[in-house]
């Protein structure tokens, strides 16, 4: 048996951090990933999709997102979708599910809404794991040991949950999965979600990952899981590139100008497709001021050329040069308030230090301004 094993849509997630018309882009390219999931399924033979949970962002979701994704599973008709709660969307009373239930749902969709085993192609059987609660003291997964199935059944769990307690204890921790599973429920393979990048537990239990990354710092994201059940006791698990967006994170040592051109080159290197990439650049170090009057006519370029550019420059500090101050003023007032704004900013005690630096640069900046011919 040969399956497809995704989790962590979050249709309709909202992306506070970037403007509106972003926000659409990213909310349409996790749909998109969706359709990408079924083309794979079916170039590669899967004719099974296993869905581990947290399809939709949030339970109270509109009735238009509740619908978008089952248009999208529609569209492969020869593809199984089975999909089951999440922590962000657990089945409720007249919760998302129950709203589609009343809808109706494509020929080809499934959702699973009970602890209990459900037969599938061949002599294979799933042993959904939904969560009828955001947060839950225990296993979701603990009554897949008892589960009843045939002599010979291919057994596959569906479950969403952390596997680590995460530094927490773990009698506290929600919605926590025992790692042994497979082994005590006789399990072929565990198809988890909630961690967002793709994640091998064990060799017969996965996380998939968000199949379109939605956050920095996600490690392997944006894949789906092609999962070969074969006949050798155990899966070929193959991660699939569904994702279209990048994130990265990138920290950058700046000392003069020269490394502003050496950040720019190694920063437009980073994607063929600038437009696909959402970037996260941390600066630190010093620069005069004509270096960041440089700097910032380089970042405005960047950032009209990414996606996303998220800047934080709170560790990249002035250090004007003779020149910078010679390029303000001879003398005069305006040359005594550079000096006492420079003396500020150099000052790593003066509580003022970062706006002395901001009003030196808008000093110099003006200055040239008003100079230039």
């Amino acid at each position: 048996m040969r399956l497809i094993h995704t989790a962590d849509w979050q249709i309709g997630k909202v992306f506070r951090f970037v403007d509106q018309a972003t926000m659409g882009v990213l909310q349409e390219a996790r749909l998109e990933a969706i359709s990408t999931i079924g083309r794979l399924a079916i170039e590669h033979a899967a004719s099974t999709v296993l869905v581990a949970g947290d399809i939709y962002d949030v339970s109270t979701a509109e009735d238009r997102t509740l619908a978008q994704p089952m248009a999208r599973m529609r569209t492969f008709a020869s593809v199984e979708w089975h999909l089951i709660p999440g922590n962000h969307d657990p089945h409720q009373p007249g919760g998302p599910w129950d709203r589609l239930l009343r809808r109706g749902l494509p020929a080809n969709v499934r959702v699973h809404l009970e602890p209990a085993p459900v037969a599938l192609e061949g002599s294979a059987a799933l042993l959904p794991a939904p969560l009828a609660r955001r947060r839950t003291l225990a296993d979701p997964t603990a009554w897949m040991d008892q589960a009843p199935t045939p002599e010979g059944t291919t057994r596959i769990g569906l479950a969403h949950g952390s596997i680590s307690a995460f530094g927490s204890d773990a009698g506290t921790q929600p919605n926590l999965i025992d790692p042994a599973r497979p082994e005590r429920a006789g399990l072929a393979y565990l198809a988890l979600g909630d961690w967002h990048g793709t994640k091998r537990i064990g060799p017969r239990c996965w996380y998939a990952g968000t199949p379109e990354v939605d956050d920095f710092g996600v490690v392997d994201g944006g894949h789906a899981l092609l999962v070969d059940l074969g006949t050798r006791g155990t899966p070929e698990v193959i991660a699939l590139r569904t994702g279209r967006f990048d994130w990265r994170e990138e920290d950058v040592q700046i000392h003069g100008e020269d490394d502003v051109d050496v950040m720019t080159a190694r920063l437009r290197g980073l994607h063929e497709d600038l437009a696909g990439l959402l970037l996260d650049l941390r600066l630190e170090g010093t620069l005069s001021l004509g270096g960041r009057e440089r700097l910032a006519r380089t970042l405005d370029d960047l950032g009209a050329a990414l996606r996303f550019l998220r800047v934080d420059d709170g560790r990249l500090y002035l250090s004007p040069s003779a020149d910078d101050l010679e390029a303000i003023a001879h003398g005069g007032f305006v040359r005594v308030a550079a000096e006492t704004l420079r003396s500020m900013a150099d000052d790593p005690e003066e509580p003022a230090r970062e706006v002395a630096a901001r009003a030196l640069l808008r000093l110099y900046v003006e200055h040239r301004k008003l100079s230039a011919p």
